[in-house]
């Protein structure tokens, strides 16, 4: 079982900028492809981005690209999300999510922490 737990939310103003972390238990880890989902309320959850176990692929949704940047450090099984130039649309719960190599879903979900971008 893989536990991932996210911290870093909070409230800040459009332009600000905002750091998620998302710390896992296990030593599998390191194997697992990672990432960011996001939920505003009333709306779906959605793709933000996600990275390799190297780290060496990334990908982005179309909305976050050139703000956001996804990164790891597999020595402290931790995933980051830089969020940078933050908008009130990027408010959301933010969930951070794992997969193991192969699969084609993300069977690992943290608790979410909220963002929320004031105008």
């Amino acid at each position: 079982q893989v536990l991932l737990v996210e911290s870093g939310g909070g409230l800040v103003q459009a332009g600000g900028a905002l750091r998620l972390s998302c710390a896992a238990n296990g030593r599998t880890f390191v194997t697992y492809t990672m990432g960011w989902f996001r939920q505003a309320p009333g709306k779906e959850r959605e793709f933000v981005s996600s990275i390799n176990y190297s780290g060496s692929i990334v990908d982005y949704a179309d909305s976050v690209k050139g703000r956001f940047t996804i990164s790891r450090d597999n020595a402290k099984n931790t995933i980051y999300l830089q969020m940078n130039s933050l908008k009130p649309e990027d408010t959301a719960i933010y969930y951070c999510v794992g997969r193991r190599v192969g699969a084609t879903e993300y069977a690992y979900w943290g608790q979410g922490t909220q963002v929320t971008v004031s105008s």
